[in-house]
């Protein structure tokens, strides 16, 4: 995907999964994405700031909440709802976020949190609902 500048529809993000970067591919059927940054800061007031507050951030999580549908056949999607009964590092793989503007963020042992696979009303169209945690610092590629 060329450059993205201006706004742009959600839809313009693309999530890759597998085992290995090698081996990934887009998860097909996705709706919705949301993500959630987690800061860790430590605060401190020394007596030379006169009662002002001095601060580091010293830590982040992310994660990534994507929701849509159930489709089996699909490698992305298979991938994914293969976790559902993983437990330690079963339940990891790569996972890549690709940016509008090219920028990507990934994680060769992110950890897939399937929240649901399936459920619903009898008429609904089976969902596949789960979050990527971050596991370690990610790869950051900047756009070109």
């Amino acid at each position: 995907m060329g450059k993205t500048t201006n706004v742009y529809p959600v839809l313009d993000n693309k999530f890759k999964v597998g085992a290995a970067k090698e081996n990934a591919t887009i998860i097909a059927d996705m709706e919705q994405f949301s993500v959630s940054v987690s800061n860790g800061v430590e605060t401190w007031t020394p007596m030379d700031t006169e009662g002002w507050q001095r601060a580091l951030m010293t830590a982040k999580a992310m994660t990534i909440s994507l929701a849509g549908k159930r489709n089996i056949g699909d490698t992305g999607n298979d991938f994914v709802a293969d976790k559902l009964f993983k437990n330690g590092h079963e339940a990891e793989g790569y996972f890549a976020w690709e940016f509008p503007d090219g920028t990507s963020v990934a994680w060769n042992s992110a950890i897939f949190d399937v929240k649901n696979m399936g459920g619903g009303d009898s008429t609904n169209v089976a969902p596949l609902e789960f979050d990527v945690i971050s596991n370690g610092k990610p790869t950051v590629t900047p756009a070109l």
